[in-house]
């Protein structure tokens, strides 16, 4: 994501222009989108037009909208990300309070306007405009016939590619076609790693299986590398790192990353330390406790929370939170995302999750209590 300008006013009000540069970007975009956002960008418009003869065409034509948001649609396999929302600009193609939907395009650039930028939104756009913050990890879970390529990058979890190949099981006497499908499956495997894998980016590169399905795949990628001499994956095979999972669906994923010695590989990355985080509140909500609580409550020295939320009401609620904590010292806030890996189980606990400096009981009482109070 590139910043090109950002004006924000001392009461938070402003605007930025920001053009996403690649497919992650529109996540990042959609973070910072808001139910009643302005948001300023190029668009394609059908319009009627009316001959001096009386008949009546149509033609498509580019032009340039702003719209109050009101519905954001984010596919997250294709990462496009399209808002809905009525135009308030006059415009001559497009009506003052017309509906227009616009999807944001990469290398395009837009304007988001709001009336209060938050800190989460403001950390947002650093980090999506920091250019060292990428992919850096990659990770192929598999098993038999099935294999899922991901991206780990600092914001999501990418699903780039699943691979399913139908191997036909062993026959007494025969493994041929056993052995013909395996091959079948593990070129389209190596196939996925060349066409999605940024080997200038990437730092490691997980491959994860339930028994011995990890090994054959590496020596065959590796004794094809020779074969085809395929320089970079020769280069870069002290990047693969092997690692036992139970399955080769997606949500072994965590499995993986929680693996030490994946976490002492990859201390260095994001995606690690979020694992690590969740990690530690629940050995602490076992061994401690009093030092352990989900919901919304003050004193925190570690607060994990999801606060990609649309109610404003609930959203500010959440900001103030991080904000308290780091204004009173707290070691580390770590916001996750609706689609990173640890996100479901975060959900579970009510969507914030903390580590308290000191064992303090019956908090949640107390919390309750003084809600009482202020109602």
């Amino acid at each position: 994501m590139k910043l090109l300008h950002k004006d924000i006013e001392k009461d938070n009000a402003g605007q930025v222009t920001l053009v996403p540069e690649e497919a992650e970007d529109m996540w990042h975009t959609y973070n910072l989108l808001q139910v009643g956002d302005s948001l300023r960008a190029s668009t394609i418009r059908k319009v009627q037009t009316e001959s001096p003869t009386g008949s009546v065409g149509s033609s498509r034509v580019r032009t340039t909208l702003t719209l109050c948001v009101e519905t954001i649609d984010f596919d997250t396999q294709a990462c496009q990300l399209r808002v809905k929302g009525t135009n308030i600009e006059e415009n001559q193609y497009v009506k003052m309070g017309a509906y227009h939907t616009i999807e944001l395009e990469l290398n395009r650039k837009f304007t988001l306007a709001k009336k209060n930028w938050d800190s989460v939104v403001l950390d947002r756009i650093d980090q999506a405009c920091d250019p060292t913050q990428r992919a850096d990890v990659a990770a192929v879970v598999m098993q038999e016939g099935l294999a899922n390529l991901v991206l780990v990058t600092p914001a999501m979890t990418l699903l780039r590619a699943k691979v399913e190949v139908t191997i036909p099981r062993k026959r007494k006497g025969s493994c041929t076609q056993h052995d013909k499908g395996l091959e079948k499956f593990y070129e389209a495997v190596m196939q996925a790693i060349l066409r999605h894998i940024n080997f200038d980016v990437v730092k490691c590169i997980l491959v994860a299986s339930p028994g011995y399905v990890k090994d054959q795949f590496t020596t065959y990628l590796f004794n094809e590398a020779v074969r085809q001499d395929n320089k970079i994956l020769q280069e870069n095979r002290p990047k693969f790192m092997l690692v036992h999972s139970s399955s080769g669906h997606k949500y072994s994923l965590k499995e993986v990353l929680s693996d030490p010695t994946v976490t002492n590989r990859l201390s260095d990355t994001k995606a690690a330390g979020e694992v690590k985080a969740l990690e530690d509140f629940y050995k602490m909500l076992q061994h401690e406790p009093d030092r352990a609580f989900y919901g919304c409550f003050s004193q925190f020295q570690c607060l994990i929370c999801f606060v990609r939320h649309q109610d404003i009401p609930t959203r500010s609620r959440y900001v103030r939170l991080v904000d308290n904590v780091r204004d009173n010292g707290g070691t580390d806030v770590s916001p996750f995302d609706l689609f990173w890996t640890v996100s479901p189980e975060l959900t579970q606990l009510s969507g914030v999750a903390a580590i308290l400096r000191f064992p303090i009981a019956d908090l949640s009482d107390a919390e309750d209590n003084s809600s009482s109070d202020e109602d």
